[in-house]
């Protein structure tokens, strides 16, 4: 077939698009913001193209057919062996081989980007190894952008035959140094480039257009006789600019652009001061790559945002309406980002990350669940330790001394303070999003987060302040037994009084004293009812972590036996974790990809988390270090799980690997720099040391109950202070004798906060007393309405 100027391509739209897979070996972008280009690489060839922001995806693969025209077409990312390479210390520049399995040929491609322009560089060199394929080998490069959307068409400036595809305001242009003997755009599935050349080996298809769905791209590249030749992708909001910039890029030497790639990331070298490679297994090659992994997912036009993964988690399986992926900003992941870079000395990002934060924190001092890079909430849940998490930030940024200029977070943590003990203690989702109620792990960062903004109060002298924030993490901090232990376990025999994963109760009109021995709790994920008290995760670790327990805490180390028996498994490179037993987020146990159900597996975080703890019961963290580095695959990549049963047959999963998550995690990579960071510190790098001092050292007594319309208690001890606290002023109206004698309190103002409170002495009362009241809201000037009670015992 020979088709006409203007042939148009059959099979419209194509098949339904899918996203490619999450099995990540690098991403990459020049550190430069000038250039708004990221990408990703997996089996040897380049996957997701993103542009303008890193959380906007453009393409689902690129990769070469390789054919000799008679005997054979050999799809790069499944026919040819891969090897990942990087050939410059303290950077994101790859070198990909992949060869020809029975060594007949092979492609050596070093891959980045332009330093300056969003526009991806390919350099290709072609080695043929068997002297009959010489003057037979061609190449041909296929581009698929992703999307139900798109459409592309051939075009020409002056002499560059190029491929143009655009969907909605972003616009794709891909060209080669050596320029394209053919070239044809097509619909997936029906007339692409692969069909093509599978069919006879030959490219015989020159489709000139496809409008208006899944398609893909094709040129053949004109060899030059040295077998090296340049591939370039630009991306950009029109045509015009587009071809620009890619013409640009191809204008210059290549060598040129890898010399401006390397040298502005190897300008973000470690500092020596904050080279931890002693404290590693491997000399600190993974530290100094996990650095430039977080580094990279950092956007360009929203600075300070970091996505959570370069990644989709089983993206082979999601089609288009599946589009956050992991490339959305999670509060939390954010955080643990920002810190890790902390750790390795790195201020800018930190920073960023902060201001960014306080940009899209809601009036209220919330954060999203997730969100796009402009701040759009993606999902609608609440996470209190998300809203914690940022306070953490401010404080080490301020404990390392870092000059934040103009900028002043205090109003940003105190409106987060006030929400926590407006909303608390009761947590919308736990760190895993799945299940409401008392979490440890977010009660040890909502203590940590206020007693840092307690601390920071007392700094500035305003030990008031001070003084109100800490009554409620006082308080916070000695219910955390009450609230996330069982005394009846029955996982581990000899073992029943330990932590649970999260005590259960309704968001909305939660149980103010929820029984951890008796409440069920329906798992996410297709994982079951089941009764609390047996369900365990290692969230507790928080405690220790942060400074609120000790590691010598004897329901802390009982805790740790359970878990051992329960959730940790042996892998080929060293100990594994999950989450939590009877979690269903993960890899079937056929190898087949989570569909909303499936089996949770380990989690190289949590390997990391253990660490932590083990540092802080004084013995060295080394080993799970060194298993961190070994989680990582070829390309340095740690995911966020990995297969712990037996290898599968067919070779799909095999024990110890990496499964279809998401992969490069960064909440993994720093988790890893962390622990790195911690070992040379002798102590972990995330400890709050003023909630260290206030509840290990020298553990202080709350004096208060705290009752609040989100947590109404129905019970106090006598002799404790009820301290009531509003988000608006009132008058409580109450009595102890049935209304007998009626007795009235104004509430005061803590105006930093904005929330007023009340405090009622028990001591006083009589036990078995019942103390009833309602509110007159002064603003509104009305009555509540209804009385609440709360009984003295």
């Amino acid at each position: 077939m020979n088709p006409s100027e203007n042939s148009v391509a059959f099979g419209a739209p194509g098949i339904e698009p899918r996203w490619t897979s999450s099995a990540k070996e690098g991403v990459g972008t020049a550190y430069h913001t000038s250039c708004r280009l990221w990408f990703t690489l997996s089996h040897g060839i380049i996957n997701e193209i993103y542009y303008p922001c890193v959380d906007q995806p453009n393409t689902r693969d690129f990769q070469f057919l390789i054919s000799d025209g008679e005997t054979f077409c050999h799809e790069e990312k499944r026919d040819l062996n891969h090897l990942v390479e990087y050939p410059e210390r303290d950077c994101l520049l790859y070198r990909l081989t992949n060869s020809e399995p029975n060594g007949r040929y092979r492609l050596i491609k070093h891959v980045l980007t332009d330093p300056h322009r969003s526009v991806l560089l390919v350099h290709t060199k072609v080695e043929i190894l068997d002297e009959s394929l010489r003057g037979k080998l061609r190449l041909y490069a296929l581009v698929a952008p992703h999307g139900a959307g798109n459409s592309a068409r051939c075009c020409e400036i002056s002499a560059s035959r190029l491929i143009h595809a655009q969907r909605e305001d972003v616009h794709l242009i891909v060209g080669c140094s050596s320029e394209f003997a053919r070239r044809s755009v097509g619909y997936v599935g029906a007339s692409d480039g692969w069909q093509d050349l599978m069919s006879n080996f030959k490219m015989d298809w020159e489709f000139r257009t496809a409008d208006r769905g899944n398609i893909a791209l094709t040129g053949e590249i004109e060899l030059p006789g040295s077998g090296e030749f340049t591939i370039a992708i630009a991306c950009g909001g029109s045509y015009q600019s587009t071809a620009a910039k890619l013409l640009l890029s191809l204008a210059e030497p290549f060598e040129l652009h890898r010399q401006g790639y390397v040298r502005q990331w190897q300008r973000a070298v470690v500092n020596p001061k904050f080279d931890f490679s002693d404290n590693t297994s491997d000399g600190g090659g993974m530290y100094r790559l996990s650095r430039c992994v977080l580094l990279a997912h950092e956007d360009k036009l929203f600075q300070g945002a970091l996505v959570a993964s370069l990644s989709i988690p089983w993206g082979e399986t999601k089609a288009d309406n599946d589009r956050g992926g992991y490339h959305l900003v999670w509060t939390r992941d954010l955080v643990q980002s920002a810190t890790a870079l902390l750790a390795t000395g790195q201020t800018g990002t930190p920073l960023r990350a902060l201001i960014w934060l306080a940009a899209i924190q809601r009036r209220d001092g919330s954060f999203p669940q997730n969100s796009w890079l402009d701040g759009t909430a993606y999902w609608s849940g609440l996470q209190l330790d998300e809203i914690a998490a940022p306070i953490l930030l401010a404080w080490r940024l301020y404990k390392q001394g870092v000059a934040i200029g103009l900028f002043d977070p205090r109003v940003m943590i105190q409106r987060a303070a006030a929400y926590l003990i407006l909303q608390g203690p009761v947590t919308g989702q736990d760190r895993w999003e799945e299940n409401a109620g008392y979490s440890p792990s977010t009660l040890a960062t909502v203590i940590a987060g206020l007693v840092c903004v307690a601390e920071a109060c007392n700094e500035q002298r305003n030990t008031k302040l001070a003084d109100f924030i800490l009554v409620y993490a006082d308080w916070l901090a000695a219910h955390i037994e009450e609230w996330t232990v069982t005394r009846q376990g029955d996982l581990v025999e000899g073992f029943s009084h330990h932590y649970i994963r999260i005590n259960p109760t309704d968001p909305d009109a939660p149980d103010s004293h929820a029984d951890p021995n008796t409440t069920m709790i329906q798992l996410a994920n297709g994982g079951g009812l089941h009764p609390a008290r047996n369900v365990v995760g290692g969230d507790f670790l928080h405690l220790v972590r942060l400074g609120i327990r000790s590691a010598n805490d004897p329901i802390v180390r009982d805790s740790i036996e359970v878990i051992d028996r329960v959730l940790k498994h042996e892998l080929p490179q060293g100990p594994g974790w999950r989450r939590y037993n009877h979690d269903g987020y993960g890899q079937k146990d056929d190898g087949s990809a989570f569909d909303g159900t499936g089996v949770g597996r380990c989690w190289p975080i949590l390997t990391g988390e253990r660490g932590h703890y083990e540092l802080a019961a004084g013995r060295d963290p080394l080993p799970f270090i060194k298993s961190l580095e070994n989680f990582a695959n070829q390309g340095g990549m740690i995911s966020e799980q990995l297969w712990d049963a037996d290898d599968l047959q067919e070779g799909s999963m095999k024990r110890g690997s990496a499964t279809g998550a998401a992969m490069p995690l960064c909440w993994s990579h720093a988790e890893y720099i962390s622990l790195v960071r911690s070992r040379h510190d002798g102590t972990c790098f995330d400890r709050v040391e003023p909630a260290f001092q206030r509840y290990v050292v020298n553990p202080v007594q709350s004096r208060h109950e705290i009752w609040s319309l989100r947590h109404r208690l129905q019970r106090v001890s006598r002799g404790k202070i009820l301290r009531i606290i509003l988000a608006a002023e009132a008058t409580i109206v109450w009595s102890t004798d049935d209304w007998a004698r009626t007795n009235r309190s104004d509430t005061t103002h803590e105006s930093e906060l904005n929330l007023w409170f009340a405090d009622f002495p028990t001591a006083d009362w009589p036990a078995g007393s019942v103390f009833t009241f309602t509110s007159f809201w002064k603003r509104d000037q009305r009555w509540e309405g209804r009385n609440w009670q709360v009984s003295v015992q």
